[in-house]
Parts: C-alpha cells; structure tokens; sequence
C-alpha cells in the first residue's frame, strides 16, 4: 500500500505496485543424466519468491523458475497420496511440478471513483508444497533376468557395448546395467541387465528385487538359465522359480514375453542337459548359447530384433512407456 507523496501535488492518489508472481518448480528430463544421485541429499527443493511491489506504481519481481534435470525414465510421485504425478520418458521434456504462487495486488489496483484512497493491498497468494518421491526405471527394449551366476553380465557384454563387472561368483552384479545392441538388420535397442533373483525376492530378499522396477518398461524379457545348474529331476525348478517371483513382485512384468536362453552350452555335458529341459519344457522356443565363446548370440541378436520389431509394427508406442499423467487442479506451487 503507498500514495504519491510530492510537493505541490495535493492527494496524489494510491500507487502501489502488484507484488511479483513466485518462481516454478521444474523437471526437465536430460539425456546426460543417468541417475538421481545429485536430489539424493537434497531434501526440499525450493525456487525463488517474488519479490513485493513498490511505490510509484513499480511492479515487483517475479521470482526466478528452478529447473530440476532428471534422467529420462523419471516416475514422480506424491509421497502421501500415491498418485503418479509425471512419467518423464522422453528426452528434453519440460514439466511443472509446482507452479510458482501469484503475486499481490497493490492498492492501485482498488481506487475507484467512489473510493479514491485505498488503504489496503491483497496479498499473495502462498505456493502449494509437496511431498514426492522420485523413482528411476531404466528405459530398455529387453530385460535379462535370471540367477545369480547365470552369465548375464557375460551375455550383455557379448551382445552390446556395456563392460560390467565379470566373475566367476554369484552377485558379481551390483547394479545394473544398460547396453545398446546394434543388430544385422532393424534399429539398434537397449539392454537391460539386473542383478540375479533369488527366492524370496519379491518380498526383498537380495537384490533383484531393488532393480525389477527397471525392466517394467521392456518390451521383451530373455530368460538366462546356467545349464550346469539344471537338476536332472527337476529341469525347470529355476524357470519356475524366477517367473514365480517376477508374477509376485508384479503382474505387468508375469505378463512380458519372456525368450528362454540356456547359457554355457560349452561345459561338458551341457548337451543331455539341453535335451532334458526341452523334453520338460513341452516345445516353447528355446535358444542354447555360450555367452563366453559368442556361440548361439547371433542368432538371440536376430530374434530379440524380429520380437522388438514385430511388437512395434503392431503398436507405435513403446511397449513399456506411458503418456506424462498431466496433475489437475490448483493453479499455485512452490515459492
């Protein structure tokens, strides 16, 4: 609130400024980014205020946007509803999550007439705070899954350009890994591979069960299986033991088409081992493949593209992507 005070001028009137609106909180998917270490210890995240109006009718400044960039495959979430806010997939998208609160309006705004001195200005309006939670899926076409010890990282490795850790023990694999596969024909695709999957994962025993939500948004799961570990009683103990736990961690991922390969087919005796499991598995598609001499990967290679290819064809959209959920309702957001 202010009035024009000069000398010679008698009742200048009412000429305070609005009040400038506050900056907006923004996501912005970045290409270059890879994970959500840098919000990891960043608990509030909050942009600039406005600053208030002045005399002389001067308009107060609006406060400055924050621009958060996050990795492509950013789900943001309320933390205290569970509602899914933005699916941030694609690279440069620009969300709001928070629209900056408006600014006030100074008592120019009210003279009339009838009421030539106001003696009072509105107040802003406060910006909305939330509470969210930020979860990184990796965006792959195909998702490896299987034991640990299985040869996964061997087989991306073979495959695509990733160079996990490799050893000779179970959970070489720590985090997972991405690669791009360049095939003989078709567009080139992305790799996931997670750390193995033992029982009782879905309830979070080891780590697979941190890492499943990567391979949500695939397209096409390949199965890895150690043929040395296949039971002669029992072949398929580790199939059913794998999909059992993927249908109870989630039913989207039961549901993926799965390609079951059969790994190390270079040991001795892996042959019979072969034979017996098909026997078992009653005539679904099976590759056998040696991922640490290359044998059978070609062929895994021209498959994965034909299933990525023919999954496309019949629907544009990435299997595994989802439209941003667009959040309805107040107009206000972080100050």
């Amino acid at each position: 609130m202010s009035f024009r005070r000069e000398r010679f001028i008698e009742r200048g009137g009412p000429n305070g400024g609005d009040g400038g609106n506050g900056g907006s909180v923004i996501f912005e998917t970045d290409p270059g980014k890879r994970t959500l270490f840098d919000l990891r210890r960043q608990k509030i995240i909050r942009a600039k205020n406005g600053k208030p109006g002045l005399g002389s009718n001067m308009h107060g400044k609006n406060g400055v946007d924050l621009i958060i960039p996050v990795p492509p495959g950013t789900l943001v979430t309320d933390r205290d509803t569970g509602e899914v806010l933005f699916d941030l997939t694609e690279p440069g998208m620009r969300m709001v999550i928070a629209k900056g609160g408006r600014g006030g309006q100074g008592n120019k705004r009210f003279a009339t007439s009838t009421h030539r001195a106001p003696r009072f200005a509105q107040p802003g309006m406060p910006g909305i705070e939330l509470n969210l939670k930020l979860e990184l899926k990796l965006l792959a076409d195909v998702g490896l899954v299987g034991l640990p010890n299985a040869g996964k990282s061997t087989l991306i490795s073979r495959i695509s350009s990733a160079r996990p850790k490799i050893g000779a023990y179970p959970f070489t694999t720590l985090t997972p890994s991405l690669g791009m596969v360049m095939p003989e024909f078709g567009e080139p695709f992305a790799v996931a591979d997670i750390p193995g999957i033992i029982q009782g994962a879905h309830s979070g025993t080891g780590l697979g069960i941190q890492f499943l939500k990567h391979v949500e948004r695939t397209g096409v799961l390949v199965h890895l299986i150690d043929v040395s570990e296949i039971d002669q009683d029992a072949p398929l103990d580790a199939l059913n033991l794998i999909n059992r736990e993927l249908s109870l961690y989630s039913s989207t991922l039961a549901e993926k088409p799965q390609i079951v390969v059969l790994n190390k087919i270079d040991l001795t005796g892996a042959e019979e081992k072969v034979d017996q499991f098909k026997r078992a598995y009653g005539g679904g598609e099976i590759i056998a493949l040696s991922a640490a001499t290359g044998e059978g990967t070609k062929e895994l290679v021209r498959m994965l593209a034909r299933r990525l290819a023919d999954q496309k064809n019949s629907d544009p959209e990435h299997p595994g992507s989802k439209p941003p959920v667009q959040r309805t309702g107040s107009n206000h957001g972080n100050q």
